[in-house]
């Protein structure tokens, strides 16, 4: 053992025990505490420092009983235990019957039956012609006086605690009936079992001891340099303590903002930047705006129970509002005035009402459309969507989509596809793009477009397109509108680095906590 650079690695705590005490002695928590004036903590720190140290080892474990007085013992204390008061009471008023003298004490029934079933055997109280109790005359039993005393006695004990062993026979006769291990909120005292670990120093500690007193080492050396000292000029007499820095250092977690968080305000921060407004909705739709507006017929293969949730109470919205549910029926019904032949089916108008919950972001646009957007015009939304889907890498059944729709007389394919780039290169970070031809009932031409992955692979980005006239003439709107619905979580997998979706929403919040974000 290399006593040298062991005693660099000593805490004061630890010195001043090595100092102290020898192999013989038998040291315990609460011995450091009288004799160095230690606080508990520190003395079970000391022990456990040394003991890493092979400087000190357990000797033995000893079990130990105490009696803490409980918040109705203290009320005992200040207004007198049950068979006090009910004896007091009865002096007082004469005979009364078990309910009116817990009435007039205020304790409970329970409560006065038990402390007069104890005193009636004892022969203080009785139960006379009329079924009321009566005090005898005789005086209350050494069971009540040794119960008041004790009470008195751990009110005024440090930490409220009795000692089992400096209790005398008679004392632990009377606290058998008084105190209880669990459930105490009935009780005046409080069972507390707490064990003593008694130590001894190795005999290696004696060398180190010994070293430290030829080193001049006296656990006394100040740790700290402060202002005061500086100013006084006293630190010319202190002996200061050397620092070990190889010693790590604690672990500092700093509060921020959660890695996914910061991403999607980089994305609102991008888009306001550029000149978007942003929009928002309810969770809650109708089929209406989640797809008729949108010019997906109602029988349409995504309307299936199975891909969108549904409400169960209540199930449908009062009334959608006019002209855009009969310019919506027209055009399903026969294009209406967009030019189109529509899907050629009666538009069914209950349907239409159906609550559910909001399966697309472009819920969003059409939503805008109908409220007299500017033009020229941007805008743009963040929404949570939820869709029945298989949980894998890439897919969850609650995800999250930025949908914008730009709104002008020059707008056309190439406005969109610059803006695609800008979410696959500049916001998500991916190196490789493509943009494939698509297909959406409520877009033409539709575009998807495609980012690769390191660890993924291709997949797909989202959707976007030119919104067909059935959807924007419905809304009044009479020039081209560019709209999009990208996958705002996948982004996020290539921004941060992650390979499954699932770990931006993880509930280990140490992995949360390392994450690192570029945002």
């Amino acid at each position: 053992m290399d006593i040298q650079a062991l005693i660099k690695n000593l805490h004061p705590l630890e010195i001043r025990v090595l100092r102290s005490y020898s192999a013989k002695d038998e040291l315990t928590s609460e011995r450091l505490q009288k004799e160095l004036s230690y606080k508990e903590g520190h003395a079970n720190q000391a022990f456990s420092w040394l003991a890493g140290k092979e400087l000190a080892a357990v000797a033995r474990r000893e079990p130990h009983t105490y009696y803490e007085i409980t918040d109705l013992g203290k009320t005992f204390v200040e207004k007198g235990t049950y068979d006090e008061r009910i004896v007091a009471l009865l002096k007082e008023k004469g005979s009364l019957a078990l309910p009116q003298i817990a009435k007039e004490l205020g304790i409970e029934n329970k409560d006065v039956g038990s402390a007069f079933g104890t005193l009636s055997k004892e022969g203080v109280l009785a139960m006379d012609a009329e079924k009321k109790a009566a005090y005898t005359g005789k005086e209350l039993s050494a069971r009540v006086s040794t119960t008041a005393a004790l009470l008195k006695k751990a009110a005024g004990a440090e930490n409220g605690l009795l000692d089992k062993d400096a209790l005398s026979a008679d004392e632990m006769a009377v606290m058998n009936t008084l105190a209880k291990k669990r459930g105490a909120a009935d009780a005046a005292f409080r069972i507390m079992e707490r064990e003593t670990v008694v130590y001894n120093l190795t005999a290696a500690a004696g060398d180190v001891a010994k070293a430290l007193v030829e080193a001049g080492v006296t656990g006394e050396e100040t740790g700290m340099l402060t202002s005061k000292m500086l100013a006084t000029g006293e630190w010319k007499d202190k002996t200061f303590r050397a620092y070990n820095i190889a010693v790590p250092p604690a672990r500092i977690i700093p509060g921020r903002t959660n890695a996914y968080v910061s991403f999607l305000e980089s994305v609102k921060d991008k888009l306001v930047s550029i000149g978007f407004e942003e929009f928002d909705g309810p969770l809650v739709e109708t089929e209406f705006w989640n797809s008729d507006a949108l010019f997906m017929p109602q029988f349409h293969a995504a309307r299936d129970i199975h891909d969108v949730y549904y409400l169960k109470n209540p199930t449908h919205a009062k009334k959608i509002d006019e002209p855009y549910l009969s310019n919506v029926a027209a055009v399903h019904r026969d294009g209406g005035k967009s030019g189109s032949r529509g899907w050629n089916y009666d538009f069914d108008t209950e349907f239409t009402r159906r609550l559910i919950l909001r399966s697309q972001g472009t819920v969003l646009s059409a939503h805008q459309l109908g409220s007299n957007p500017k033009i020229p015009g941007k805008y743009f939304g963040i929404a949570r969507c939820f869709r029945y889907d298989k949980v894998d890498a890439t897919h969850l059944s609650d995800f999250y989509q930025t949908e914008g729709i730009v709104l002008g007389e020059d707008v056309n394919l190439k406005t969109l596809l610059g803006f695609l780039e800008m979410f696959a290169v500049e916001i998500a970070g991916a190196t490789e793009v493509k943009y494939v031809p698509g297909y959406f009932p409520f877009t033409e031409p539709s575009v998807e477009v495609h980012i690769k992955h390191p660890v993924l692979g291709w997949f797909e980005l989202g959707g976007s397109g030119i919104f067909r006239p059935e959807v924007t003439k419905a809304m009044g709107i009479d020039v081209p509108v560019a709209a999009w619905g990208i996958g705002i979580d996948r982004m996020a997998l290539m921004a941060l680095g992650l390979n499954d979706l699932r770990e931006l929403f993880s509930t280990d919040i140490e992995q949360v906590r390392l994450r690192k974000a570029k945002y």
